[in-house]
């Protein structure tokens, strides 16, 4: 589908640095890995700056979590939202959404339907001072869907997407990008207001230790030893063993764009193995590349401690 374009003054505009409060809806894989959990209790714990309108389960498919689809990856993320809003310090009453069944890779690249998607399109046509944020932390189908089905929402959100090989390297592994390529290829070619954060060479700076988790996590009421009980279930251990806790970074960059460095560009042409290819007459996009990885944990563990 060939969507109409957008002036890239107004995708500037959205993709200026916010500097006051939030409304945001995350979209996550949370059972994909540890990390999605982190990012979860971090955004509930920063309410004088993100207003958390929804939380939606997004798909995956992986041996690590020996899941049998994407469907059912939805589902098990659906499920770890709920128990991690059962233990989470600060209280959520907003709604919990299950994402897209199926990739649109799989399907012609229609939009899949999904409350996830629906849920998108509703909340991002309301009338609102600023753009609704989109943290989307796992595949992008629930994101892009929404995006087909009503591509007047491009004006009107931006995207805080989370995946991808590095711009100036190839050949790392993705996991977020390639569970759903089409998706993925849809986003960027839409001319939605992007901020795009890399896994390998930027998120992957928020590293962390089961000692420093230790010290600042366990015992940190049930949420602190729930996620700390997550990291030594799926982390092996071992002298100078750290692991990411990626998805912190999307909502790093509303809580304060300070602790990253970006630059704009116009957005990449996807290819097929999630290649860049450049086009200077593309639409704009944001690209972070750097974080503080001491501020970002540092607020982390400060709130979790006043949250006790």
């Amino acid at each position: 589908m060939t969507l109409p374009p957008i002036p890239h003054s107004a995708t500037v505009r959205l993709l200026e640095p916010p500097r006051d409060a939030c409304d945001v809806i995350i979209d996550t894989d949370a059972w994909n890995e540890i990390d999605d959990q982190f990012a979860i209790i971090h955004a509930l714990m920063s309410s004088d700056k993100l207003h958390i309108e929804t939380i939606q389960a997004a798909g995956f498919h992986a041996a690590v979590r020996d899941t049998k689809d994407f469907e059912h990856g939805m589902e098990l993320s659906y499920d770890e939202i709920l128990r991690v809003l059962e233990l989470s310090p600060v209280p959520y009453d907003g709604p919990v959404l299950r994402g897209s069944r199926r990739t649109m890779t799989a399907s012609d690249g229609s939009p899949v339907p999904s409350d996830a998607a629906d849920n998108i399109v509703s909340r991002a046509m309301r009338p609102r001072a600023q753009p609704l944020y989109i943290l989307a932390l796992g595949a992008l189908t629930n994101v892009a869907s929404a995006i087909l089905m009503e591509p007047r929402i491009r004006e009107r959100v931006t995207v805080v997407a989370l995946g991808g090989w590095p711009y100036h390297a190839a050949d790392f592994h993705d996991f977020n990008f390639i569970q759903d390529i089409k998706a993925a290829q849809t986003v960027f070619d839409s001319g939605v207001a992007l901020v795009h954060v890399t896994g390998f060479g930027v998120s992957e700076l928020l590293r962390t230790t089961r000692w420093e988790l230790a010290q600042h996590v366990k015992g940190r009421g049930k949420i602190g030893d729930y996620l700390f009980n997550l990291y030594e279930d799926f982390v092996d251990d071992y002298p100078g063993r750290s692991k990411p806790i990626w998805d912190l970074a999307p909502g790093a960059w509303l809580l304060n764009p300070d602790w990253l460095k970006t630059h704009i560009r116009p957005s990449p042409i996807l290819d097929d193995r999630l290649g860049y290819g450049n086009d200077a007459s593309r639409h704009p996009i944001r690209i972070v590349d750097w974080l503080d990885r001491d501020a970002i944990l540092g607020d982390f563990f400060t709130k979790l401690a006043d949250t006790r």
